[in-house]
């Protein structure tokens, strides 16, 4: 009988469905029938796409989500502006964030979680500052130390572990912390190696991380050979691209190398473990090339200024 009269009820309602809204209507029939309420969403209040004017909240501090038309412009300006200008250190970082994904970061970050080492600093997620790593004391340490090579490399070029930025384009929060990890771990490379940060030197060490890492940014970065001099454009295919293919692709991968557990051992210690051996000293070559032009410019302007001899 209460069914039959809900029934007449529903009826009702829907005779009235020329004078009222669909939403009137849905509501006055669910609630004479008894049925639950389940909320409805207006199209106002769906969720809005990813756009310019719409962006998801960022997954870390500093994270910047970009669309794919933002991300495909960034990867050919900071392209651009890196191959044209190599001392612009964020249009690198930016060139090699975009182009990390969506797969080369995420090989780096799975050859983190395979080894023992690298999961625990995935874990503990440690950053390099000159606070952290105590350069005072890192100079103390006895020579050819890691902590000794590493922070007589940063006095030597006039660097500091303090100028490497943020990651903000690798929307991943633990990828994002593996590229801030490889960025933290460059200049560590640098001291490994010897290569100094002249143009050249941060070629061969380029090419040596696209063997051993395969980010991207680190092999497109050795196109910049292009624009260097001839001469240490013909060294660097002569000593240094074989050097850096050759140890880059035997060596473990870098980026499982806790270095702040490393800072008190031998150099070579370390490096033989590695597998990396160090390449040709790249400032004294270049510095006998200088003294070699300043001996033939002399000896020309000495065969310029002597007076010809009247035959």
């Amino acid at each position: 009988m209460a069914s039959h009269h809900s029934l007449s009820q529903c009826r009702a309602v829907l005779a009235q469905s020329s004078l009222a809204r669909p939403g009137q209507v849905r509501s006055a029939v669910v609630a004479v029938a008894g049925l639950p309420v389940s909320p409805c969403t207006s199209s106002s209040e769906r969720p809005r796409s990813f756009s310019v004017l719409n962006r998801p909240p960022p997954n870390y501090p500093g994270h910047i989500p970009l669309t794919r038309v933002e991300r495909l412009a960034l990867t050919v300006g900071s392209g651009l502006a890196s191959f044209f200008n190599p001392y612009r250190g964020d249009m690198i970082a930016a060139f090699g964030e975009v182009t990390a994904t969506p797969y080369f970061i995420y090989r780096l970050r799975d050859a983190m979680l395979a080894d023992r080492t690298g999961r625990r600093i995935l874990r503990d997620r440690p950053r390099m500052t000159s606070s952290s790593l105590n350069l005072d004391r890192l100079r103390a340490l006895p020579p050819n130390t890691v902590g000794r090579e590493y922070v007589g490399w940063l006095d030597r070029e006039g660097v500091s572990p303090d100028t490497r930025p943020d990651v903000h384009y690798i929307d991943d929060a633990e990828c994002a912390y593996v590229m801030q990890r490889y960025r933290e771990c460059h200049d560590f490379y640098h001291a490994l190696t010897g290569l100094p940060i002249v143009r050249e030197g941060e070629i061969a060490l380029k090419a040596f991380e696209f063997a051993n890492t395969l980010l991207p940014m680190t092999g497109l970065s050795t196109l910049s050979i292009l624009t260097v001099k001839r001469r240490e454009r013909e060294r660097f295919f002569a000593t240094y691209l074989p050097w850096a293919l050759r140890n880059g692709l035997r060596a473990k991968e870098v980026i499982n190398v806790y270095w702040e557990e490393q800072l008190e051992r031998d150099v070579d210690d370390l490096r033989a473990e590695l597998r990396i051996e160090r390449p040709p000293d790249m400032r004294d070559i270049r510095k006998k090339e200088r003294r070699e032009k300043k001996r033939a410019q002399k000896v020309a302007e000495i065969k310029t200024d002597s007076p010809s001899v009247a035959v």
